[in-house]
């Protein structure tokens, strides 16, 4: 799998329309099989994979019995409520007896844009792929409404790949990339096969939203939209048709048409970038000279070293690190509130559960999210 060799945490978003058949409302399960096949001989080469799933109201509707293209939004939740349990399942089934564990995550668009339900996502989808585990993930279409749901699974997508670190987004979709019109409609239509910036120009190309299939909800828009979030995180991007079997090996190969969109940092550098320029700290954690050494070397920040808490925020707002000439070493993330962070305040950290009665982790604001001065 050569086109794949540089990447080592991929998502890959799979498309109602491929996974589902239109006619029948069924899983596709040959090519379902063949795709379990490519996730586990990548997984055998060393690499994590995070799956982003359509397919829930599809299979919930025909459960249901709704045949008709247009659903409402109970109507739709009523669908992923029935069909979820069918898609988790479906790809239990194909991927165990390949020796892989799946584990299910729903999220809502609250999830992915609030920065402490962002935070404890981003932990609980980490700590699976430490533990060896495919995440299958899908938005929580049973109770997210018109005004807080993605509505499409292109762009969450891009935000599960930006919150996980993945140095690749790969859109497996019914279309085999970008081209400069939509070549249904124009035989003249030339497509693109790198696109290293996604100008206003770019975005244009893609159209309008997928309005045609009832068993999607996005398009070459929303693909486009997801692509730019992606490589603003550091993670390249590639659309391409998914629909032979063995869909990642034939990318890979190089045997397919297919849209490659160039990241122009890495997941890891971009993700500092946002916290030393884009977020205004909310308070300080003065340390000691041995926890700024431990930063110097590459550590956490832990709460044996922390001499006083300044400012008043929560979980997961940034702050500032400092000495205690109020020299600032660095900003993060914070794994504690200021209130907590001060009962804490110079433990180490198997006391912390008895202070606080739980155990929020050893940091106070882990390497991750972290950014030093110099």
């Amino acid at each position: 799998m050569a086109a794949l060799k540089p990447y080592t945490r991929i998502a890959v978003k799979i498309g109602s329309s491929l996974l589902v058949d239109e006619a029948t409302g069924l899983i596709n399960q040959a090519w379902l099989k063949s795709i379990a096949q490519d996730i586990a001989s990548l997984t055998t080469s060393g690499k994590q994979i995070i799956i982003v799933s359509s397919g829930a109201i599809a299979l919930g509707r025909g459960r249901l019995g709704l045949s008709k293209v247009h659903l409402s939004l109970a109507e739709k939740q009523a669908c992923a409520a029935a069909g979820q349990v069918v898609l988790t399942q479906t790809y239990e089934a194909v991927l165990e007896p390949l020796g892989l564990k799946t584990a299910q995550a729903l999220l809502t668009l609250n999830d992915t844009e609030d920065r402490r339900r962002w935070i404890n996502a981003r932990a609980t989808l980490s700590t699976l792929l430490k533990l060896g585990a495919i995440p299958i993930i899908n938005e929580n279409d049973t109770v997210a409404t018109d005004e807080i749901r993605y509505g499409d699974n292109d762009r969450l997508a891009a935000r599960v790949a930006q919150m996980c670190g993945a140095d690749l987004l790969v859109l497996l979709s019914d279309v085999d990339g970008l081209y400069t019109t939509d070549p249904n409609l124009d035989k003249d239509a030339a497509h693109i096969p790198e696109i290293t910036d996604i100008t206003p120009d770019i975005m244009a190309m893609g159209g309008n939203p997928n309005r045609m299939r009832g068993t999607g909800s996005g398009g070459m828009a929303t693909k486009l939209q997801a692509a730019r979030i992606a490589t603003d995180a550091g993670c390249a991007v590639v659309i391409t048709k998914g629909d032979a079997k063995n869909p990642l090996s034939v990318l890979a190969n190089g045997t397919e048409k297919a849209s490659w969109f160039l990241a122009k940092t890495n997941p890891k550098l971009a993700r500092k970038q946002w916290i030393a320029g884009s977020l205004k700290p909310k308070g300080t954690l003065v340390i000691d000279a041995g926890a700024a050494r431990a930063l110097s070397k590459g550590g956490s920040l832990l709460a044996a070293g922390l001499v006083r808490v300044e400012g008043k925020f929560e979980h997961g707002d940034a702050v500032m690190i400092t000495d205690e000439n109020g020299i600032e070493i660095g900003r993060g993330l914070s794994g504690y509130s200021a209130k907590n962070a001060t009962a804490i305040k110079g433990l180490k950290s198997g006391d912390i559960e008895a202070r606080l009665g739980y155990d929020g982790g050893a940091a106070l604001i882990h390497r991750d999210n972290m950014v030093l001065s110099t």
